[in-house]
């Protein structure tokens, strides 16, 4: 397999290599890098308190840092423990965080790893506050500028062009999650194949990070109880291995997409899928990698 391997699952027609697609969760990697660049200039700290950024914050979120939400170590749940919420509706971002509110943590903070997609849509706020700045500027004038990540952007696309459109596994078209408030953090980017591949590259290469705060990202901090691959989670990404070889990748799932996107430092592999379609099952995923890696 060649060094600047890409693999591209575009189910569609009509798609170019600038058709940009919801990477849903693998949005994650970004956030967890906002954090530590800011922490890298200490504008934060990772073992703050949320209630340090996020305003009346309940009894039951005592102790939890942003460690714990970059970890998914926090005890919030993930999206099936907030029913009330509407992943399709907008909504007001403080009527987003009152919901998140009413809801008590699954257990102490540091006890225990439950994936928490509401827990980066708080590390979100937290980078907004602490850098005074919207969200999706620091994402685009501290991430995806300084890389080159021409075709990425954050949020709900309006008119931008080249944007894919999502698809269920019958293939017929479905409507997007809310990305400029609920995803927020947790799967609002948009981006190609191309720009993944520079973004995996600047992270390997710590053209953002220093030494000390990719390490932190890139060391298991938890274990997930899941297979050898996702044994355990960094700060934004799973860590395991592929056969005899470790790496960082993650996965991800929006209404109507699928995305991956992982690197395998020491044979300097990278591995980016995008699909449009549902039907883009973790099956599918499997073979592509076992073609790819073998």
């Amino acid at each position: 397999m060649k060094d600047d391997a890409v693999l591209a699952d575009v189910v569609a027609a009509g798609h170019t290599s600038r058709t940009r697609f919801q990477i849903a969760s693998v949005s994650k990697q970004f956030t967890a890098v906002a954090v530590l660049l800011l922490a890298q200039r200490g504008l934060l700290r990772l073992d703050n308190r949320v209630d340090r950024w996020i305003d009346d914050c309940p009894p039951s979120w005592d102790g939890i840092t942003l460690h714990h939400l970059l970890a998914h170590t926090s005890g919030l749940g993930h999206w099936d423990e907030y029913p009330m919420i509407d992943l399709f509706r907008p909504v007001p971002p403080a009527e987003l965080l009152a919901a998140f509110r009413q809801v008590e943590p699954m257990f102490a903070a540091g006890d225990g790893w439950h994936y928490s997609s509401p827990g980066y849509v708080l590390l979100a706020h937290v980078v907004a506050r602490a850098a005074d700045r919207p969200y999706r500027d620091v994402l685009a004038q501290e991430i995806f500028g300084p890389l080159g990540l021409a075709d990425t952007f954050a949020g709900s696309p309006g008119d931008r062009p080249a944007v894919a459109r999502g698809h269920g596994a019958d293939g017929e078209p479905l409507p997007s999650y809310e990305l400029d408030v609920v995803g927020m953090g947790a799967g609002d980017i948009w981006s190609t194949t191309g720009d993944l591949l520079r973004w995996l590259d600047g992270l390997r290469t710590g053209r953002l990070l220093d030494a000390r705060h990719r390490d932190l990202m890139l060391t298991e901090h938890a274990a997930t109880g899941q297979e050898p691959d996702s044994r355990g989670y960094g700060y934004g990404c799973f860590l395991g291995s592929f056969g005899d070889e470790a790496w960082f990748h993650h996965t991800g799932g929006n209404s109507g997409f699928r995305s991956f996107a992982a690197c395998l430092p020491a044979s300097n592999r990278r591995i980016v899928v995008l699909s449009d379609s549902e039907a883009t099952n973790m099956a599918v995923l499997n073979e592509l990698l076992t073609v790819a890696l073998n």
